[in-house]
């Protein structure tokens, strides 16, 4: 019986190291039936979006126009252009797409915890953020703007030092508040704003006189509050001044996946290279088309 028992926990304990051992002897490594870990897990796209910040996502109260209810907030639905592309990334690699709400600076550490397999939120893809993720895309070109009230001063701006003794704030954790505001030669630069409506808000109600932000969340507020007006100074000397590299860090808009996660970042990848930029333009125009009126 000992000697039962002995073989019995000597074929277990090979079967846990994975050894094999071929014909003529030699020892190898048994290839695992495991799916890799860096694949999506049961075929489930697991991702994350603030779901405030339109057109790129938002919040409803129905599946209309596609909308995908929130996994973690039952009854309320994400829609937006990251809803419309992760959509197109599930579809394509044959994949359930899950969304769920998370704010912006959980976006990150999210997916470098493993907790979601992407954040599909708008994010700028900066040298900071690249030191902590990795970025699939670009699956969006912007452009950073100033937006004001029509019938301020400030509406006849022509370049970003038009700006001196006007207060004015950006979203958290953005380079719109971290790159542009302090580019902008005395003006009173405000506590930056918990995220996109609370920014909007700020300047609807007068706590600021203007914001910075990237086109697309332009267009959509300017929908949202008709007495705004967008001010973009791009390809002239107005304009916010990067270098080259920061500037395409700053208007390339990326999926964020973990460190090291080739397999994903590719096949991420491989959907993406199949659009073309017009694609993303008519793509956003949708999504700005069928945003709610309002912030909710």
């Amino acid at each position: 019986m000992a000697i039962m028992m002995a073989v019995v926990m000597l074929f277990t304990l090979a079967a846990c190291s994975g050894a094999e051992t071929s014909a003529d002897g030699t020892e190898t490594q048994a290839v695992s039936t495991q799916k890799p870990a860096a694949l999506v897990e049961d075929g489930v796209f697991t991702i994350a979006m603030e779901c405030a910040y339109a057109p790129y996502n938002w919040t409803q109260n129905n599946d209309s126009n596609g909308a995908v209810e929130l996994s973690n907030v039952p009854g309320s639905y994400a829609n937006g252009y990251d809803v419309m592309i992760g959509k197109i990334i599930a579809e394509a690699n044959g994949w359930e797409l899950e969304i769920i709400q998370s704010d912006w600076d959980s976006l990150v550490p999210a997916v470098m915890t493993g907790s979601i397999d992407a954040a599909i939120a708008g994010q700028s893809m900066t040298a900071g953020r690249s030191e902590q993720v990795d970025f699939a895309g670009p699956y969006f070109y912007a452009t950073m703007v100033v937006l004001t009230k029509s019938d301020s001063p400030l509406a006849a701006a022509e370049s970003i030092l038009d700006f001196e003794g006007a207060a004015g704030t950006a979203q958290i954790s953005t380079i719109w508040y971290t790159a542009c505001l302090p580019q902008m030669a005395g003006a009173d630069i405000k506590p930056a704003a918990a995220d996109a409506p609370a920014m909007l808000m700020a300047l609807e109600t007068g706590m600021v006189d203007f914001v910075v932000t990237d086109l697309p969340t332009a267009q959509g507020a300017v929908i949202a509050y008709p007495d705004m007006k967008i001010l973009d100074f791009s390809g002239t000397d107005g304009d916010f001044q990067f270098s080259e590299q920061e500037r395409a860090e700053n208007v390339n808009i990326g999926i964020s996946v973990m460190k090291g996660n080739a397999l994903l970042r590719t096949a991420i990848d491989a959907v993406l290279t199949t659009m073309t930029v017009a694609d993303f333009n008519s793509l956003m125009e949708d999504a700005i088309s069928i945003q709610p009126l309002s912030a909710e």
